[in-house]
């Protein structure tokens, strides 16, 4: 089975460095152009199934890269949510910075012992466990020489990832997940999958090009 795992589109709220989180930002008219690279990228690619976040982000994201003639192929699971982050949720990093500084500061070095603040808020080990279920449902029954298009969130991808790589939580932030990057993962099942292609975003970013967003 293929995999071509996507993140969405930039929103304002990535633009400007604000945590999201599971709050509903759709597209900015960057992220609108980077969702169109991506359908453009994948025109020719057989895509048997998708699925995405329900977010209106990811489901925008996941309609611009299928194109009108596939979207009925696209459902949606909200195991594939980006984390919540609880009262983080529509700040700027520099306000989090002040606010809760120490968690944010964990945040940073040792993203895996952080449960995020307030109702919602959740750690990474949640978003992981809810995510991979998803991605077991999406693939039940999927064929050997099938492919599954799934566009979710940073938080999401990444714990995904670095599961299939065999990386502890506390080195999320050693790859990146760009703006409506793609993945692709290749396997005879989901337990056995392999990375073979990681954020790669040569469809709208120049090869040393920046893409990355100040905020997850």
């Amino acid at each position: 089975m293929r995999i071509l795992l996507a993140r969405h589109g930039e929103t304002p709220w990535n633009a400007e460095g604000r945590y999201q989180g599971q709050v509903d930002i759709p597209l900015s008219e960057v992220g609108i152009a980077q969702a169109q690279a991506l359908g453009a990228r994948l025109g020719d690619v057989r895509i048997d199934r998708a699925v995405a976040s329900p977010l209106a982000r990811t489901a925008q994201t996941a309609r611009l890269a299928l194109g009108a003639a596939r979207e009925p192929l696209l459902t949606f699971d909200s195991g594939l949510l980006e984390i919540g982050h609880g009262d983080w949720e529509g700040l700027l990093a520099s306000e989090i910075a002040q606010r809760d500084p120490e968690r944010l500061q964990a945040w940073r070095s040792a993203p895996d012992t952080v449960q995020m603040p307030g109702q919602g808020g959740e750690s990474l080990q949640q978003v992981f466990e809810r995510s991979w279920l998803a991605l077991e449902r999406a693939c039940d029954g999927l064929g050997s020489d099938e492919t599954l298009l799934v566009v979710a969130h940073d938080a999401v991808n990444r714990v995904l990832i670095g599961h299939i790589l065999g990386l502890p939580m506390s080195k999320l932030w050693s790859y990146r997940q760009a703006p409506a990057t793609l993945n692709l993962l290749e396997g005879p099942s989901v337990e056995a999958l392999e990375v073979v292609r990681l954020n790669d975003c040569a469809h709208h970013t120049p090869f040393f090009g920046e893409a990355k967003h100040r905020a997850l």
